[in-house]
């Protein structure tokens, strides 16, 4: 198990760099200049912006900003931002615990949620449940996001007054449960429609049919073998959203004036910042990528079968 962490932290690293080049490209070949953004509608001064570039290492050639922007990264130096001169970790130091706490409010309604839904559903196939949840699966999954947001905050927030149609504080769990909702409703339609096919095909399985013959209780067979093995494509799935919820809440968190990665990410886009917005992509980066290596070693927890050398 060691040797294959550790081969795996050793693949990451041309993935890294391979991922941060490709963002790096695309961010600077966005149209526009944020140095001449600073002066908005008024002509800008050709020496200050001269001087702005030198100094931030913006009249480089391209890969001789790339190369100096991953040396400051790997010394913990994401760079400065053009508007304010502040420095982009701080901004991301600011932000990403926000994005953090909703996305794990938001994961764990997917995880609890959709699984309950699932199983209950694969257990009692072609039955009134399974229909409504199907039902339900597809209808959340073919509406955009951003309805189900301005609809709850409608509803729940304006007409009934049961939380606050905006986040006054970020840090309050109470005032992140409505857009936690949102942000996970989405998730919560893919992880219950999986673990709904997952179990309706294990089911049938031999082992199933082995189990029943021995006698077991209904409620050991469901729980320690139907659910263990069924919950592999299910666990794939919720380890790669971790950094979908943080990288996709643009939209929840400007509805809801969350001040997360989301919310900086459309202020980095909105004034061409490329480097706020190669900065938390590579955040986002790092998080997908030890995700997926802890999802691979939870496949040898939940099978026993799989082994790494």
């Amino acid at each position: 198990m060691g040797r294959y962490v550790a081969r795996r932290l050793l693949q990451m690293i041309p993935v890294f760099i391979g991922t941060t080049l490709l963002i790096f490209l695309m961010v600077n070949a966005l149209p526009g200049d944020p140095v001449k953004a600073l002066w908005g509608d008024k002509p800008p001064d050709p020496a200050q912006v001269a001087q702005i570039k030198h100094d931030r290492g913006l009249d480089l050639p391209l890969w001789e900003q790339y190369l100096h922007y991953m040396k400051g990264l790997f010394q913990g130096d994401f760079g400065k931002t053009i508007a304010g001169n502040r420095p982009i970790l701080d901004e991301i130091t600011q932000a990403f615990p926000v994005s953090m706490r909703l996305a794990a409010m938001a994961w764990t309604f997917e995880l609890v949620v959709g699984i309950t839904l699932g199983v209950i559903a694969g257990i009692r196939r072609g039955r009134i449940i399974d229909t409504t949840v199907t039902f339900f699966t597809l209808l959340v999954i073919s509406v955009p996001i951003f309805v189900f947001g301005l609809g709850f905050q409608l509803i729940f927030g304006n007409e009934l007054g049961w939380v606050k149609p905006t986040v006054q504080d970020s840090e309050n769990f109470q005032q992140l449960m409505l857009p936690a909702l949102v942000l996970g409703l989405v998730g919560l339609a893919y992880v219950a429609r999986l673990t709904r096919t997952s179990i309706k095909e294990n089911r049938s399985a031999d082992y199933m049919r082995t189990a029943v013959a021995k006698g077991l209780p209904r409620r050991r067979i469901i729980s320690r073998h139907l659910l263990r093995n069924s919950l592999i494509p299910v666990v794939t799935y919720l380890g790669t959203d971790i950094g979908a919820l943080m990288g996709g809440a643009v939209i929840t968190e400007g509805i809801f004036n969350v001040t997360g990665v989301g919310n900086l990410l459309f202020t980095g886009i909105a004034r061409r910042e490329g480097a706020i917005i190669v900065g938390i992509v590579t955040v986002l980066v790092i998080v997908y990528l030890l995700a997926s290596l802890l999802v691979d070693l939870l496949y040898a927890v939940l099978d026993p079968r799989i082994r790494y050398a």
